[in-house]
Formats: C-alpha cells, structure tokens, sequence
C-alpha cells in the first residue's frame, strides 16, 4: 500500500470519528429538574395584649429645693450675748424659738426714759385740764360774748391740744423703745433647718445683716420638666385642699432600690425651660426631713440633690397597652394573626416611659410579635419559636 493511500485512510477515519462524536453530543437528551418552592415560617415570639383601664406615669427628673427659705436678720444692732445651741448649721429649730440674744441695756433705758417722758407729758396734761377748768369758770362769771378765736385762747384750748400732742408723741416713743427691746430677741418666724449661721457670741451685728441661712421643714419642693404635650394630662393643687397628681419619688444613687417618699404635683411655672423648651413644674414633698412619726425610717430629701419622680397621669379608659419596643416604624405594630404576619397601623393616645397606650388598630388578646425580623411583608407565614422547641424536644424523646 503506497504512501498517500495510507495517508487519506488514515485521515478518513479521523474525520469519521470526529463527526461521530459531534453528532452523540449534539443529539443528547437535556436534564430537566422540576422544582416546588416551599416558603418556610419565619420563627417568632409573641406577646399578648392587655385591654382595659391603666393609669400611666410621666417620668422625670429634678432637683430638690425649699419651699420656704429665708436669710435672717436683726432689726437692731448690738452685741450678741447668748445664741441657742440649736442655731448650727445642721440643726434643726421650732417656730418662735429663740435663736439669737442681742445685748438689750441699751433699749431697756431707752425703754425707761420713754416712760418717764411718757408720765412727765400726762402730768402736763392733767396740769393744763386744770387750768381749763379755771379758766371756763372765770369766762361764765364774765357772761361776756368773745368772738370764737379770742373765746378759744381765754379758755387755753391751744395750750391743752399741745399738751395732748405731746402725750401722744410719748407713748409713741414708749411703743417704739418696747419694740427695740423686744426685737433684740431674734426668733425663728418658723419651725425649721439651719442650713448656715454667720455670727456667734460676741458678735456685733446691724440691721439688714446676713445671721444665717433658715429653711422651713413643712415641705420641699422638687423643680422638674415634662413635655408641653403631656401638661394636660396632669393636675395641680387647686389651693382648697385638693392635692395635685401623686407623684412617686426615688434616689437610684443614693437610696435602697424599694425606698421612695411621695408627693404631689405643686404648680406650674410660667416659663419653659431655656434649653430643652419644656414646661417647668413644681412637685411638693411633705415632711421632707422624716420628722413626723408617720415617716419614721424612710429617706430624708437633700436640698440640691437630684432625684427622679414619677408623676401620675390621668386615668386612660379602654386602650391596649404595649410594651413601646414593640413599636415599629411609621407607628406600626406587627400582629401574629392567623399564623402570618399583620402590620398594623396604629392610633397612639399616650406613651410613657415603658408603655405605648393604643386606641385604634389593635385589640385585648391579640399577639404582637417581638421578634425583629429582616424581611417584613404582609402576610409571611410565621411559627412560634416556643411551639418549635416543644417539637423538638418530642422528636428527640421518641428518639
């Protein structure tokens, strides 16, 4: 067989198996899968609404100051002779008590030289009636007509209403010299706590000095904020012996966790608040100091100090109440219903600091997911992570 004859036989065969392997793989059949998608339900949490009647708290903070506060002083001047030992800083006085003793020589004679000009001036007076007496005697004898000046001076009456000007003028003297003499006594105009004193024996003070620093312990007030919006769901004291909303006040820092005094709501101030644009309210803390045997053992306020209240708003009548992390966005709750998932628009009346109070979009006994889910839609199928454990723990029991 020549050369060239192998050759294309050779090459034949080739192009033959080429072109058969083509055609098996061009003519062999294609794979197909049919698949069905299933959605799997989404594991979730729940909690179940409450409906009803609740009365929320506003909650705040504030810092505590006196209701009554005053910077006394002398009304006269002189050295201090004797002090109480209770007006010390820190101590604690009753109303009318005496506090300060103001050396009083000085006004005890000035007491007894008024009163001496005082029995001099109504001598004169009894004196001058005397001398009336005479003179209208003398004037019937006459039985003479006088104009009525000339008949005024024949019977001394310029004389006599100078005489009783001058005994008016005495016991002024005399009620001003008691005065003085009284007002060397400083007393506390009120049952209170010393919080500074700035004199002490041997002292010499003036009127208008600063002798110390008194608040009164009836009460205390505590200067607090709360939003322009939340104001009328409070109450204040009407000033006729209604109290205003309770209010619950607590020192985390300071005070045992199940420790608080109570109080009530004062007034309302008639500024806002420079910074925050809030409106600035007064709460009212009675027997701040604990004094009062029905307050015995429980926390005494600081002035200064910063404690936070609980104010007490007015009762809200058929809302479901909802924990406010559960509030999703735009004011929207998701709602386990029927096994998939609601959103639900919903209608806020009041929220405080733990709790949203809802009045449109959702009802008592409903339940409200809380689970944060990355894929929201209505409608998604949803299965409660506490019926998924259950099973399992069946599945492995058989097991």
């Amino acid at each position: 067989m020549g050369l060239k004859k192998t050759i294309f036989i050779s090459a034949s065969v080739l192009v033959g198996a080429a072109a058969l392997i083509l055609l098996i793989f061009s003519t062999e059949p294609e794979a197909s899968r049919e698949t069905a998608t299933k959605e799997t339900p989404m594991l979730v949490q729940v909690t179940e609404t409450q409906q009803g009647n609740f009365t929320p708290t506003i909650t705040a903070t504030g810092t505590v100051i006196p209701s009554q506060e005053i910077m006394l002083s002398p009304r006269v001047s002189g050295q201090v002779v004797d002090r109480s030992p209770n007006f010390t800083p820190g101590g604690y006085v009753e109303e009318g008590e005496r506090l300060l003793q103001i050396d009083p020589s000085d006004y005890q004679t000035a007491l007894t030289q008024a009163q001496s000009d005082l029995r001099q001036a109504r001598s004169e007076l009894q004196r001058e009636l005397g001398l009336q007496q005479a003179a209208q005697r003398e004037y019937d004898l006459l039985e003479d007509s006088l104009s009525p000046a000339n008949r005024a001076l024949v019977l001394r009456e310029p004389q006599l209403e100078s005489v009783r000007a001058q005994v008016e003028a005495a016991e002024s003297n005399v009620r001003q010299a008691e005065l003085n003499l009284e007002r060397t006594t400083v007393r506390a105009p009120f049952s209170g706590h010393v919080l500074a004193r700035n004199v002490n024996l041997g002292s010499l003070v003036s009127p208008g000095q600063d002798l110390g620093q008194l608040v009164g312990m009836d009460s205390y007030w505590i200067e607090t904020t709360v939003p322009v919006s939340k104001l009328r769901w409070l109450s204040f004291d009407d000033r006729q012996g209604e109290n205003g909303s309770p209010v619950k006040i607590q020192n985390r820092t300071a005070w045992l966790p199940d420790e608080y005094r109570s109080g009530y709501l004062y007034s309302r101030l008639g500024s806002l608040e420079n910074e925050t644009r809030m409106a600035r309210v007064l709460v009212e803390v009675p027997d701040p100091l604990a004094r009062q045997t029905k307050n015995t053992g429980k926390p005494e306020l600081i002035i200064g100090s910063f404690l936070q209240v609980e104010m007490q708003a007015q009762t809200l009548e058929n809302v479901v109440r909802v924990n406010r992390d559960y509030i999703r966005q735009n004011q929207t709750l998701w709602v386990k219903e029927n096994d998939t998932l609601s959103i639900r628009d919903i209608n806020i009346r009041f929220e405080d600091e733990n709790y949203a109070y809802i009045t449109e979009g959702l009802e008592g006994g409903e339940h409200v997911v809380t689970t944060n889910l990355a894929t929201v839609r209505n409608g998604a199928p949803l299965r409660l992570a506490e019926d998924a454990r259950m099973n399992s723990e069946a599945q492995m029991e058989q097991q």
